[in-house]
């Protein structure tokens, strides 16, 4: 009897037990929305996937881009307004664009130089001597006055010229330059018509030469070069050479012909300042052939040498 009891007492207790733990047990798991019910996947492999290319006819055989040939059209004409005029007044934007093509080598300038200035301690003929130039003008065109002469300390000035020249431009570093030249010094004065080259030589070698046509018929040459070597930042050694040419004898102006003088020079600077540079130095000069005979007539010593010292300025 005791073991019906129990057996009946878990019939009625099993109920409540399985509604107390109903709180505990999980949620049946949610299924997925897919969003293609009844979508037959099978389809999918009929559909076009060229969708994205509709008109457009991938054929390899047919050119495309840089493929395809070439137009026979007319190229369009280049444009010759200035688009800032469009926004600007094109007066003023006129006169900058004047302003801006000065300022980038079209403005003018100015320069004068004297390389020599200096006097000369020979035995028995001291003396002083000067080679100078100026110029006014652009990138293209100047004018250019040149001066150069010498004198005696006791005699005077023995000899003296200006040039008056039209200098152009013919290349990066070269100037093509005529004028005129007259001769204050040696009696009797002339004049003569001037043509020539100057400029910078490769291995900046400074270099002139002029042909020169007197107004007596008489033709003469000069030619001159130096070379600036820098030793250090502000000491310079130049050396210099000039000589003299003659197409004639110029008895009148103790000239022989050929190679009538030479000058030969080296010069140590300092240079205070780019533009102040006093100097000394040495230089031989040599009168030859009939030049020679020349001078040895009139008493004089054809050849000499002797020290200098100097100033070399430009501004």
């Amino acid at each position: 009897m005791m073991r019906l009891a129990c057996l009946a007492l878990v019939a009625l207790a099993s109920p409540a037990v399985a509604q107390d733990h109903s709180h505990h047990m999980p949620p049946p798991a949610a299924q997925p929305a897919t969003g293609h019910e009844g979508l037959d996947m099978g389809s999918m492999g009929d559909m076009d996937m060229s969708a994205g290319h509709e008109g457009h006819d991938m054929s390899p055989g047919e050119p495309t881009g840089t493929n395809l040939p070439a137009g026979n059209a007319p190229a369009p004409a280049a444009p010759m307004d200035h688009y800032a005029d469009r926004q600007f007044a094109p007066a003023a934007m006129a006169e900058a664009r004047h302003m801006m093509m000065r300022e980038g080598g079209g403005q003018t300038m100015a320069l004068i130089m004297f390389n020599i200035a200096e006097v000369q301690a020979r035995k028995g003929s001291d003396g002083y001597r000067w080679d100078g130039e100026g110029w006014f003008g652009g990138d293209i065109n100047r004018l250019t006055i040149k001066t150069e002469g010498e004198g005696a300390r006791r005699g005077g000035v023995e000899a003296a010229e200006i040039q008056a020249l039209y200098s152009r431009a013919i290349g990066p570093y070269f100037n093509l330059q005529a004028g005129i030249r007259h001769d204050f010094r040696p009696d009797p004065s002339r004049t003569y018509a001037v043509v020539g080259v100057e400029g910078l030589a490769p291995y900046w070698f400074e270099v002139e030469a002029a042909a020169f046509l007197s107004d007596k018929g008489d033709v003469l040459g000069r030619f001159e070069a130096y070379y600036d070597q820098r030793l250090t930042q502000r000491l310079v050694l130049q050396p210099r050479v000039e000589l003299n040419l003659a197409a004639q004898d110029v008895s009148e102006n103790r000239i022989g012909a050929g190679l009538s003088s030479a000058e030969l020079g080296l010069r140590l600077r300092y240079e205070i300042t780019r533009q102040f540079a006093p100097y000394v130095g040495v230089s031989h000069e040599a009168k030859v052939g009939q030049t020679a005979r020349y001078a040895r007539a009139d008493g004089d010593d054809p050849k000499s040498t002797g020290f200098v010292a100097g100033i070399r300025i430009w501004f």
